[in-house]
């Protein structure tokens, strides 16, 4: 049996008393949230500090509103919400699809938005007991100097495995965080950084309050697509999503594409507006789009799958997206 260490958990009633908890503790306190990742990764002595401060119950991290042009999703809202909101399934469909394909049931009533986008990264030599990882020396991640997925490699690569941020990306989505130094807004896409170790701009003191998406246009077309080895319960081996928008007679005036569980961020592949921009998407623009995903798509062998079969997958549910978007009303 794993047992979690010895800690001091703190039940805040309002954000700034949060704030105040994490400032005094600093050093040997983290935010929990759902905690479906944090506590086993607690159990598997990945993380152990001497405080934990609870944020579910903070009134300021909830709620689904339609405000000013977006659609203001509080960081503390389960991913059921998310996934069953009337808000969320009528303008973001393509969220709510991503957020009802984590894990199971039980894990989506407990886990949070927020959470789900600080997500710890996930590796082969890193989610594992500390036995195991002591037996193998550790790794560049935690504890050791190594990295067993590039030799010789001095940044950590354990892969980005959250659903929810690539289809927020795609969408134009903006980050709202607040630490005892202030508030601040960021955009999804610079919010994550390639680093496996931490890969978002989040400091230790820093709380994520809300995502704020931008209301849709009437020609905007979304997908998600997710590949696993079962249909549920299991983290991405690829995650991916288009967010395309269409004129009146059907022409691409806007295309986004971002991929994901590849690497330690997400990816958003580049060159589409110039390729698409003006274009319907017939068959032969749908094959080059998917060309170019595949082209810069890059798995690393930090999941246990085979990386050619992962970068095989990528043109394949590029082509699904695309279909799948143009088929919504």
């Amino acid at each position: 049996m794993l047992r979690l260490h010895p800690y001091e958990y703190h039940r805040p009633r309002e954000l700034e008393a949060a704030l105040e908890l994490l400032k005094e503790h600093a050093g040997d306190v983290m935010p929990i949230a759902g905690g479906t990742d944090l506590v086993p990764n607690m159990k598997h002595r990945l993380f152990a500090p001497g405080h934990l401060v609870a944020l579910k119950g903070l009134p300021e991290l909830h709620g689904i509103v339609e405000r000013q042009g977006e659609i203001v999703l509080g960081a503390a809202e389960s991913l059921s919400s998310l996934a069953d909101h009337h808000l969320v399934r009528s303008h973001l469909p393509s969220l709510a699809r991503a957020a009802g394909a984590i894990a199971h049931p039980m894990i989506r009533n407990q886990a949070t938005l927020g959470g789900n986008i600080c997500l710890d990264t996930r590796c082969t030599y890193y989610n594992q007991t500390f036995f195991w990882r002591e037996a193998l020396g550790f790794c560049l991640k935690k504890d050791g100097d190594v990295c067993h997925v590039v030799r010789g490699g001095t940044r950590c690569v354990a892969a980005h495995s959250a659903d929810t941020p690539p289809i927020l990306m795609a969408l134009g989505a903006k980050v709202d965080t607040a630490s005892p130094e202030g508030v601040r807004s960021v955009e999804l896409d610079e919010f994550f950084i390639a680093d496996g170790i931490w890969n978002t701009q989040r400091k230790p003191d820093e709380i994520v309050t809300r995502l704020r998406v931008p209301l849709p246009s009437p020609g905007l077309r979304t997908s998600y697509q997710k590949l696993r080895e079962r249909r549920s319960v299991d983290f991405p081996l690829l995650s991916l999503a288009l967010a395309v928008g269409l004129d009146g007679d059907d022409r691409v005036e806007s295309i986004a594409l971002v991929v994901a569980a590849l690497g330690a961020k997400p990816r958003r592949i580049g060159g589409l507006e110039t390729l698409a921009k003006g274009e319907r998407l017939h068959d032969e623009l749908i094959e080059e789009i998917a060309r170019q995903a595949y082209r810069q798509s890059n798995p690393l062998d930090n999941i246990i799958v085979d990386i050619e079969w992962r970068r095989a997958m990528v043109p394949v549910f590029v082509r699904r997206a695309i279909r799948e978007a143009l088929a919504r009303p």
